[in-house]
């Protein structure tokens, strides 16, 4: 049985009152000759992510994935069925052979056992449907969708177990929601905005999360480490390059750095609320959304992620959205700026997108200090080096 912790924390309350507490510990909470005789089946990197954060309450109050009813509602009302604000269902898709499976599965990753779900139903997916609602298009060569696409026609439902937090790539860095809590109230920090990114750290960055801690006690910084597409600047290297530029640009007291080890959906604007919602869950007050939030391509608009949040009121949030326009390097300024403070055109900017940037690697060129860090450039030259 999943356990609900109760908070007695200044913070704000998880979304749903409590945090969910999925973790079960062989050996301790059960007996491991108990799932001998059990059912089986293999997970991938996707939903091992899930399973992680379901069972470590990153997602409450979803103590499992989701249900035909919650799923049909996430994808037509951004809700629960209860009418707690959510906006992509979390699923476990399997095929047609273990569509009949009910009661408690154990969960594999690459052979090792690593929790397991207790089946209360089955449900068809609705891939296109769900690829237009929360993807907005049914494109296959969208990474989401094309994900989408690939998994299982069906989907199983039920609550979780975890039996261990998969900390091994980043142990340092790797806390649950109720270990972030733990930091921050240790800290003092009555408010603090978390940061969100797949992409590895540069100056405007640097400009958004500066800006943010101006008005609240503390900053998270929160670097997804979960699947990414092919392309993306892998976690190791983001994490390395976050690493050296605390080490000599932000005050040490007000800043922690932990890692978000969810998988990348590219849902844009509909990951922005689930990236909001989680991190109110660790614990944080504000939440910063910027340009094209978990966006990919051209698919999505380049404020649609800022404006979705209409959608719930204040109170049902539980986290102060702090929204910012594109920011940007302006070689006439001399400084970083936005189109609310910058009077030039785009002829005096310095704007590199992910794309750029990674030629600009491959191809062993520096990038420019107005950009990036000159500690962070040369992590990531160094990491594209190595791939040479």
């Amino acid at each position: 049985m999943t356990i609900l912790l109760p908070t007695t924390s200044t913070l704000p309350s998880p979304l749903g009152g409590t945090l969910v507490n999925g973790v079960r510990r062989a050996g301790h909470d059960f007996d491991p000759a108990e799932l001998a005789a059990l059912p089986r089946l293999n997970i991938g990197e996707r939903t091992l992510a899930d399973l992680e954060m379901l069972a470590t309450g990153a997602y409450s109050p979803l103590t499992g994935f989701v249900n035909e009813a919650d799923y049909l509602s996430v994808i037509e009302r951004l809700r629960l069925a209860d009418g707690t604000p959510w906006s992509i269902p979390i699923t476990l898709p399997v095929s047609a052979e273990h569509a009949g499976l009910r009661g408690r599965v154990v969960l594999s990753f690459e052979g090792q056992d690593v929790g397991w779900v207790d089946v209360q139903e089955a449900y068809t997916a609705r891939k296109a449907w769900e690829a237009r609602e929360v993807y907005r298009t049914e494109d296959g060569t969208h990474p989401g969708v094309a994900a989408l696409y690939a998994q299982g026609d069906f989907n199983l439902a039920g609550p979780v177990a975890l039996f261990e937090v998969p900390r091994g790539h980043f142990p340092r860095h790797h806390r649950t929601p109720a270990e972030v809590r733990e930091v921050i109230e240790a800290r003092g920090w009555r408010s603090a905005v978390a940061f969100q990114t797949r992409n590895p750290i540069h100056r405007a960055h640097e400009y958004l999360q500066k800006v943010a801690l101006e008005l609240v006690d503390g900053l998270l910084l929160h670097p997804l480490v979960g699947t990414t597409k092919g392309d993306d600047v892998p976690a190791a290297t983001r994490v390395q390059a976050y690493e050296v530029l605390l080490e000599g640009y932000y005050p040490q007291a007000r800043t922690l750095l932990s890692v978000y080890p969810a998988a990348m959906r590219y849902a844009g604007p509909r990951e922005a609320i689930l990236h909001a919602l989680s991190r109110r869950n660790y614990g944080v007050t504000h939440f910063i959304v910027g340009r094209d939030h978990a966006g990919v391509g051209s698919y999505y608009g380049t404020y649609d992620a800022q404006e979705i949040f209409s959608a719930y009121t204040p109170e049902e949030l539980g986290v102060q959205i702090l929204k910012f326009e594109h920011t940007f390097y302006c070689n006439s300024c001399g400084q970083l700026v936005s189109p609310r403070t910058c009077p030039h055109d785009s002829s005096h900017h310095l704007v590199l997108s992910g794309t750029k940037v990674r030629e600009k690697l491959r191809a062993g060129e520096n990038l420019p200090a107005e950009f990036t860090r000159p500690e962070v450039a040369e992590v990531l030259r160094a990491a594209y080096a190595d791939k040479a």
